[in-house]
């Protein structure tokens, strides 16, 4: 493999691009994996077209009709509950005649796709069913296989639709491997869960790789995240515990931050800060949760928060609220975010209403949080750009049991795509 890179920036013309010495407790990461567009392109041809990507949740398109479209691994597509089969279709969203994409609207409810184009018609299980002037193709064309084209791949787990391009991929359950577990106390945590209508939506002029990181790293949190940590003691919340939590490797690039929560959470943890009226429920939701699932677990659902990477680039996030958020690269230097909230469907409206405005507090595009981190990333990018410095070191807690604010968690991404780039371990 040969890269090149601007004049500013580190090249390497071979890996490896991945170096790890066990012995030597180092591991680090050559910096022309952020800045090359050879190597994006390759990500692009061997991440993003043979992962199991995030597509969408099924409380999204509850009804037969429902649809939501969105680019998926920098492909378009949509994602449709088919009104015959009643089954979540997800296809490209491009029209077999020339091609215009057939679903213009990223939401809504729909009978028949119809491409604007020259007016071909589909259903909503990507049948053909209107050809303007038939007659005029005689009877040789087939029109029986000019239906849309679903993607290679399509699973659900639990609720969480994925797509995957590859048609000779492993199988989700499979793929998910030991972020199953966390995905499971999400969902039982939460119960009939829904995405709530509404996305946060921005870009960061950063490599999509370092969202990653951050997005699993504990150690940058108080630092970074001094503000935010102020703001809670300002309205009372006990920070005097610290953050103590675990961290792990899941298997094919995933990993998990757990930590008790030093905050309140809707499920199942009263503070001060819902309010007295919100107490009651609180109560009640965690009673529910004990009888359903026992104290260890409820527990464990209730008092601890999980930051889940699942590789390549979906987030879960069930800390004071839970959210979904993806990163789809656009350029060596920049990526496009989408975030969700999750929340339970028949949540009463006081609760809804303070994890909303959890989520947007920490978490959306003006909150505590999120311009922290977009400082932060868009500044290591910047940092890259003025060359001097080839490698990322992400050695922290290699000599020890990893903690919560140690890098195993990276290590677990990096040595994943490193085998998918390069085709051995690092």
């Amino acid at each position: 493999m040969t890269l090149t890179n601007s004049p500013s920036t580190p090249t390497r013309t071979a890996g490896p691009f991945v170096d790890e010495d066990r012995e030597q407790h180092r591991f680090r990461v050559h910096r022309s994996t952020m800045t090359s567009p050879e190597i994006f392109a390759l990500e692009r041809e061997r991440i993003f077209a043979r992962c199991w990507l995030y597509v969408g949740h099924e409380s999204e398109v509850r009804e037969a009709g429902d649809y939501v479209r969105r680019p998926v691994g920098d492909r378009q597509v949509f994602m449709v509950r088919g009104k015959k089969s009643g089954r979540i279709n997800v296809f490209h969203n491009t029209c077999t005649h020339r091609g215009a994409m057939v679903c213009r609207k990223d939401a809504g409810n729909a009978k028949v796709f119809q491409c604007f184009y020259h007016a071909w018609s589909f259903d909503s299980d990507g049948t053909l069913v209107g050809v303007p002037d038939r007659e005029a193709y005689g009877d040789g064309l087939d029109f029986s296989a000019l239906g849309l084209r679903p993607v290679a791949r399509v699973e659900n787990y639990r609720g969480f639709v994925f797509a995957c391009f590859d048609p000779d991929a492993v199988g989700l359950v499979d793929y998910l491997a030991g972020a199953k577990e966390y995905l499971d106390l999400v969902v039982d945590a939460t119960g009939d869960a829904e995405i709530i209508t509404g996305t946060n939506q921005y870009a960061i002029d950063a490599n999509w790789k370092l969202l990653a990181e951050n997005s699993v790293d504990g150690y940058h949190a108080v630092s970074t995240h001094d503000t935010y940590f102020k703001y809670l003691v300002a309205l009372g919340t006990d920070l005097s515990g610290g953050v103590n939590g675990t961290a792990k490797a899941l298997g094919n690039g995933h990993a998990v931050l757990e930590y008790a929560a030093p905050w309140g959470r809707p499920v199942a943890k009263w503070e001060p800060l819902f309010g007295s009226d919100a107490r009651a429920e609180i109560s009640r939701l965690r009673a529910d949760l004990v009888e359903r699932h026992g104290e260890a677990r409820a527990a464990r659902m209730a008092d601890t928060n999980r930051n889940l990477l699942i590789y390549p680039n979906l987030v879960v996030n069930d800390i004071m609220a839970i959210t979904v958020r993806t990163f789809m690269p656009v350029a060596p230097g920049r990526m496009e975010v989408t975030a969700w909230e999750m929340a339970p469907r028949d949540e009463l409206p006081e609760l809804r209403q303070r994890r909303l405005d959890s989520f947007l507090t920490f978490l959306g595009p003006g909150g505590f949080a999120t311009p922290d981190d977009i400082e932060a990333l868009e500044s290591c990018q910047q940092g890259f750009a003025s060359g001097g410095v080839e490698w990322n070191d992400l050695s922290r807690g290699m000599a020890r049991e990893p903690l919560a604010n140690d890098e195993e968690r990276m290590r677990a991404f990096w040595r994943r795509w490193n085998e998918q780039m390069v085709g051995s371990p690092a």
